[in-house]
């Protein structure tokens, strides 16, 4: 007998389809524009000191950047300003959320599982693995169980050799 044939490979036998997150991940770079340092004073924006800043700021620094604008400070910062930054941005921005990084990373995950045929994973057990190498939020990790609870036969979480159970679909 061949040691090759002695061992058998329980979690490849297993018909379990791992689903790695970090697969999703935008690789592109992200930054925060916070509106703190239009403000005068740090107190409130002037709509001619910004609008000045509007003309003269170079936007084609934010090329392919994931971009989370935002307001540090307790200001006076007019719903308009928010606008005016993403318009002129979004040329250049691969995206631009209001908000956090966190905000940031969870827009970028839900567009990229919009992108899944779910349809792959009908009827499957899926293990959405654990263990990542980058940060994945858990608002994605929520997320893709949402999407795929309607449609899997069983999620579980971790690693196919170490796995939590998450859901069991009733037969």
């Amino acid at each position: 007998m061949d040691i090759q044939e002695k061992f058998v490979n329980k979690v490849a036998a297993s018909g379990l389809v791992t689903l790695n997150l970090e697969e999703y991940f935008h690789k592109g770079e992200r930054l925060v524009y916070d509106i703190k340092d239009n403000l005068f004073h740090g107190l409130m924006l002037k709509e001619q000191d910004f609008r000045a800043f509007i003309k003269e700021h170079n936007w084609e620094q934010y090329q392919d950047k994931n971009i989370a604008i935002t307001c540090s400070t307790d200001a006076i910062v007019p719903t308009w300003a928010y606008m005016l930054l993403a318009n002129k941005m979004k040329p250049f921005a691969n995206e631009i959320v209001f908000g956090s990084l966190e905000t940031l990373e969870t827009v970028l995950y839900t567009k990229a599982f919009a992108k899944i045929d779910l349809n792959n994973f009908a009827g499957e057990r899926v293990v959405i693995k654990g263990c990542a190498d980058l940060e994945v939020p858990v608002s994605a990790y929520v997320e893709i169980t949402s999407l795929l609870t309607p449609i899997v036969k069983s999620i579980m979480y971790g690693e196919p050799c170490s796995t939590v159970p998450i859901y069991k679909r009733k037969d």
